[in-house]
């Protein structure tokens, strides 16, 4: 591989990246400390890129983002009164609204599977004309996509230390605990989700206007990726304060990308990545399994041979 088809490969696993670690900061949020797996997301997703798409188009590519991180709030509040106030499972619950979108969606982007916005200014193209002339001329979307990521993770650090933030994380270690101090898990959980649908949101927002599209498959399988992601992070990261959990967050999206780039740098039919992105999950969340199996797997290797000599 050449110098500069390696570079080409190194920018757009860092641009996806950076973008699609939204969402895994979502899931670091819903799923590793309010201790929810939400299986909304893909739906979310899709609804935050339709919801930034439709504003963009009207010509407000700024508004387009929180109109789309409240879009994400909507839905996640939905997700967690299904949750606490009727009584259904999380699972189901991330479930049904997931279908329900793909209507909302279809609705959302008038009753049309495809939005084009190359004529429509967006966050990027207002960044490019920026940095016109400048050192940093081509690196215009990842430098959109890391001031996102930054305020985020710095959201989030100053957020989980607050005490709502404490009390969020405490409803996902120990939810009895938390009713007996007099705190209510019902609203710590509909908080967590409305904060973690919109930074899923915001996610699929600034990835229609990257690409500068939307289709209604946008988001699947994002739920995927960003979960063997988050455990890629933790892989790497998975101690220390919330910053550095975080961050490893953010490289577990990075590392993940850069797997799935090298896949189609081999010409892999496009029916295939679907299954890479199986078989990337299965590797990340048994591999601390396995991991922790190869010492008792040396051990019986090692005590085979003399058993069978007593055996003869």
């Amino acid at each position: 591989m050449s110098v500069s088809a390696f570079s080409a490969l190194f920018q757009t696993a860092l641009e996806l990246g950076l973008i699609s670690s939204l969402t895994v900061l979502a899931l670091f949020l819903s799923y590793t400390m309010l201790n929810v797996c939400d299986l909304s997301t893909d739906g979310c997703f899709t609804l935050g890129a339709t919801v930034g798409a439709v504003v963009a188009l009207a010509g407000h590519p700024f508004l387009a983002v929180p109109a789309a991180m409240a879009a994400g709030v909507l839905s996640g509040f939905v997700t967690a009164f299904l949750q606490t106030r009727m009584g259904i499972d999380s699972l189901l619950s991330g479930i049904i609204v997931n279908t329900a979108l793909y209507s909302v969606n279809i609705a959302v982007m008038g009753n049309s599977s495809l939005l084009n916005m190359n004529k429509t200014d967006t966050l990027f193209t207002v960044m490019k004309d920026l940095l016109k002339n400048t050192v940093f001329a081509e690196q215009y979307r990842v430098i959109v996509a890391l001031i996102a990521v930054a305020l985020v993770i710095l959201f989030l650090s100053l957020f989980l230390r607050t005490r709502l933030g404490l009390a969020i994380r405490a409803t996902g270690n120990n939810p009895d605990m938390v009713r007996s101090s007099s705190i209510n898990p019902v609203f710590t959980t509909i908080v967590g989700l409305c904060i973690s649908n919109s930074f899923t949101a915001l996610s699929g927002c600034l990835l229609a206007q990257s690409q500068r599209s939307v289709n209604i498959d946008i988001g699947s399988g994002m739920v995927t990726i960003a979960l063997a992601s988050l455990l890629i992070g933790n892989a790497f990261l998975g101690k220390g304060r919330i910053p550095v959990r975080a961050a490893g967050a953010v490289l577990g999206a990075f590392l993940f990308r850069v797997v799935y780039t090298i896949a189609l740098r081999f010409n892999m039919p496009a029916f295939m990545l679907k299954f890479v992105s199986s078989v990337i999950v299965i590797i990340a969340i048994s591999g601390p399994y396995l991991k922790s199996r190869i010492p008792l797997m040396k051990r019986r290797l090692m005590h085979r041979p003399e058993g069978r000599e007593n055996d003869a």
